[in-house]
């Protein structure tokens, strides 16, 4: 720390960024928004419910790690998948270390968001979870909810300074029964292979992981015939 007489300028409002301002005049640069609508038989809306969304799991905050900071520490990030095995990342520049393939339909490696899944149960710490604590199956038995496919986003919506995207999915009980949803997160397909190549035979698909977990601070029950659909909304704020 070095202190001169230039200290009492130096701190002057002037120079504070626009996010250190007071609660009360406070937008926060990034926010997440959890949505959840459930419709009757006939479609009508019975139920709304929002929620902020802070639950970021150690795989997403693996993804985010930049590339320097395993050049500097030599250190490696590991993802666990939905059936609790692990697979290790250590990124190199030189091109010797493994990387992320993105999606790429030549060598049969799909999209990368998998699916938002629904749970039944609850855990207290979101960032160290690799699952739901109690997964709801996709079907029509008993305590099963019919899934439908996600929807991703085509691109960005720019409105103002804020920018954001939203991804959805929607569910139908034809269960016979009351389904109560206690927990969401949203699952990633993830492939690792060495970075000087994005050929399959140097591929390893990590499986699916779980990269954001929400518990629902009350349940949604969602009735026999009834049908569910959440929104992700992420956002940006200049």
């Amino acid at each position: 720390m070095i202190v001169g007489s230039k200290v009492s300028y130096d701190i002057n409002d002037l120079y504070i960024p626009k996010d250190v301002k007071e609660d009360n005049d406070y937008q926060k640069s990034f926010s997440a928004t959890l949505t959840i609508i459930v419709r009757d038989k006939e479609g009508n809306v019975i139920k709304r419910y929002k929620q902020k969304s802070h639950s970021p799991t150690a795989n997403f905050i693996g993804l985010m790690i930049p590339l320097i900071w395993y050049v500097n520490t030599g250190n490696s990030w590991t993802f666990t998948n939905t059936i609790n095995n692990t697979s290790s990342y250590t990124p190199s520049i030189t091109g010797n270390g493994s990387g992320i393939i993105y999606p790429n339909n030549g060598f049969n490696m799909g999209v990368n968001i998998n699916s938002i899944s629904v749970g039944s149960g609850t855990q207290s710490n979101p960032y160290r979870a690799y699952n739901l604590a109690s997964p709801i199956a996709n079907g029509n038995g008993t305590g099963q909810l019919t899934y439908s496919s996600i929807n991703e986003p085509t691109n960005i919506t720019i409105n103002g300074n804020q920018a954001y995207f939203i991804i959805s999915q929607s569910y139908a009980n034809q269960s016979g029964g009351t389904v109560n949803i206690t927990e969401v997160g949203i699952f990633l397909n993830l492939y690792l292979g060495t970075t000087a190549t994005n050929s399959s035979t140097n591929a390893t698909r990590v499986y699916t992981i779980l990269v954001w977990y929400d518990a629902l601070s009350s349940p949604i029950s969602v009735g026999s015939g009834q049908s569910v659909i959440i929104y992700y909304t992420f956002s940006v704020n200049a």
